[in-house]
């Protein structure tokens, strides 16, 4: 089979912004009502011919070019429990079981081609599968997944688990996810950051978790986009000048109280977009001007761009600051100069 790409996702601040309204919460919330409403038993409904041939299509070229076949398979919302029969179907490249009754999808293991795999609101406990040499879209989203172990597809770029039951991120190995570029960890119940080591990694999505604080993901050097909203994030600790990728970083609705925190993103050498909103420390009087005081290469603090009189401001301060340090600074070593001998 020849090597087929997929067109890479890159978020632009627009849809980052979307996906930050009150609608994307409420959503979030309707799918664990539904979780909870129908967590019974369902009656056995297998994946049938009749509806393979329904939910069939976009005939191709099998991988030696000998044949045809169709390579792509929708059948969401069927109320299946059982999907056998796709073992037997080894030329998938786009599966959509989205929005069943799933608990297993080890058939899947069999479709060695698989390109897009989409498994949205089912009952699935985990996300494991054989590595597929070919796989470069997961998405999982809304299932009853605790864990990360299993993922161990090499293609694999964009992998979705928002909405799950995971506490904390393990098996994730950077040797073997070596393209994964976007993770959607969103609405779980994660309580640290660690096991995050992708260094491929540009766009993560960590909001509405129970995270306190920020912790093993100083060697991100590709991280360019981090969402860490609806958090319990105190301390701005964690970031580091090894994060040399990282433009926009949004942690509105946390509990970020002191101004002085704000120091501790300055060495982020690219940060151009900062989310504080709803945050204590926003109510302090010269929140937005402390902001840039701080972060020189700020070019947007919450909705808003900075005008050309706030940076003039700024750059006033910051300079008023140095010239008050290397006072101190001076003084400091007269006085040891006039120490007496002893």
């Amino acid at each position: 089979m020849s090597d087929e790409e997929l067109e890479d996702f890159e978020p632009d601040q627009d849809d980052l912004e979307k996906e930050d309204d009150e609608k994307e919460t409420e959503e979030w919330e309707d799918y664990r009502k539904e979780g909870e409403e129908y967590s019974e038993e369902w009656m056995p409904t297998p994946l049938t011919e009749d509806m393979m041939k329904e939910g069939l299509s976009l005939l191709c070229k099998t991988g030696n070019g000998l044949a045809h076949a169709y390579v792509k398979l929708e059948v969401k919302e069927r109320d299946l429990t059982d999907i056998f029969l796709l073992r037997s179907y080894i030329h998938l490249r786009y599966v959509d079981v989205s929005e069943n009754h799933l608990t297993d999808l080890s058939p899947l293991n069999y479709l060695t081609h698989l390109l897009w795999l989409k498994a949205d609101g089912n009952n699935l406990r985990s996300a494991h599968l054989n590595e597929l040499p070919y796989l470069q879209i997961a998405t999982f989203a809304y299932n009853q997944i605790t864990d990360t172990e299993g993922i161990s597809h090499p293609r694999l770029g964009i992998l979705d688990l928002k909405g799950n039951r995971i506490r904390r991120v393990t098996g994730l190995d950077p040797q073997k996810l070596t393209s994964l570029h976007t993770l959607e960890l969103r609405g779980n119940q994660l309580d640290s950051t660690l096991g995050i080591n992708l260094p491929r990694l540009k766009n993560l999505f960590l909001a509405q978790n129970m995270l306190k604080k920020v912790e093993g993901l100083e060697h991100l050097s590709n991280l360019t986009t981090l969402h860490l909203r609806d958090n319990q994030i105190e301390t701005l600790s964690g970031f580091s000048k090894e994060m040399t990728s990282l433009q926009y970083l949004n942690l509105r609705s946390n509990m970020v109280t002191q101004l002085g925190e704000l120091a501790k993103l300055r060495d982020l050498p690219k940060l151009r977009a900062l989310v504080l909103l709803d945050n204590p420390c926003t109510d302090e009087k010269d929140y937005r001007q402390e902001a840039l005081v701080q972060i020189a290469h700020l070019e947007r603090l919450d909705k808003d761009f900075y005008e050309e009189e706030e940076r003039a401001d700024a750059e006033e301060i910051r300079q008023r600051l140095k010239e008050t340090q290397e006072q101190e600074a001076d003084a400091e070593h007269n006085s040891e100069l006039e120490l007496p001998s002893m």
